[in-house]
């Protein structure tokens, strides 16, 4: 597929994300063997999943910020092998971490688990900033437009956001998995570190907990923003897709108030469809806040 600029319609979207994220070297890729002791952090795309990895990395390696990219230390099971890495290889560290993005159906088994929800609005305005100006050219697809072309395989896939939700909300009992909700990692940075702490097993020293708490800041992970820009999907997309090089995809940002970046009602109306018909309708959840109150509920009793 041959590109002279990136996507500027969701038909050329749709075309770079299926060519980028192709299985074309499936049957090369060595299986995943999961130990009991790995934790795999599987939360929907744009939900925390990089910000999990610099906490938890930070935990087990007493704060190492030597990597180029956080894929290097933490690597994303899907694409690890497309991009040179060993899945199944010892790492700098114990416990072993992987990213994933699969739902509860889809992830491999036999692994501890980390997963962080995030509202749904929130987990579209993101995704959308994060392929714009990579995957798409920006201001070509408006946010609307983006949405209505994400809403057909969100509501048909098992791993669309809705039914990943659900999938993992299933396994909320489990002693291998361990569930989040992205706005209390916010409120509560210095809570999470220490329960994503007794969840891996490491003993959590003053020292440690200053150092993973500064290290996961927003400040700090905008300083070195670079180490957590996806370069390795990046370079795949510009091999695979032949889109332009030095696109952006950062995925720690400063976040922007602009009113393109603003959903409609009626855009809004659309994603409260979906979580009724997937989430409502069988959880009883009303809305994402419900969900995240009986989550913190739950975490507050245990």
């Amino acid at each position: 597929m041959k590109r002279t600029t990136r996507a500027t319609t969701t038909d050329e979207l749709s075309e770079v994300m299926k060519v980028t994220f192709a299985a074309e070297d499936s049957v090369k890729r060595p299986l995943f063997e999961p130990r009991a002791s790995d934790i795999i952090i599987s939360p929907y795309a744009k939900s925390g999943t990089t910000w999990l990895q610099q906490i938890m990395h930070g935990l087990r390696t007493g704060g190492s910020m030597d990597f180029e990219e956080i894929t290097a230390v933490v690597p994303w099971i899907d694409v690890a092998h497309d991009i040179g890495i060993d899945i199944n290889a010892e790492q700098v560290a114990v416990p072993r971490l992987f990213k994933s993005h699969a739902s509860w159906h889809e992830v491999p088994k036999g692994a501890r688990y980390v997963v962080s929800f995030r509202h749904p609005f929130d987990v579209m305005v993101s995704l959308y900033r994060f392929l714009e100006g990579w995957t798409f050219e920006p201001g070509s697809i408006n946010l609307a437009e983006f949405v209505r072309w994400r809403v057909p395989a969100q509501d048909a896939e098992s791993s669309g956001y809705w039914r990943h939700l659900a999938s993992w909300w299933a396994h909320r009992d489990s002693d291998n998995v361990l569930l989040l909700c992205y706005e209390d990692m916010k409120n509560d940075l210095p809570g999470t570190v220490r329960r994503l702490a007794r969840f891996m097993d490491i003993e959590l020293t003053d020292s440690l907990f200053e150092t993973v708490l500064r290290q996961s800041s927003r400040e700090f992970m905008l300083a070195h923003k670079a180490q957590f820009d996806d370069r390795f999907v990046r370079r795949l997309s510009e091999v695979r897709a032949g889109l332009p090089p030095a696109g952006d995809a950062h995925k720690v940002t400063a976040g922007s108030t602009a009113a393109r970046y603003h959903l409609s009602e009626d855009t809004k109306a659309i994603l409260d469809a979906l979580w009724h018909k997937h989430i409502e309708l069988p959880l009883g959840f009303a809305s994402y806040d419900d969900l995240r109150q009986a989550l913190g509920d739950r975490s507050s009793a245990s």
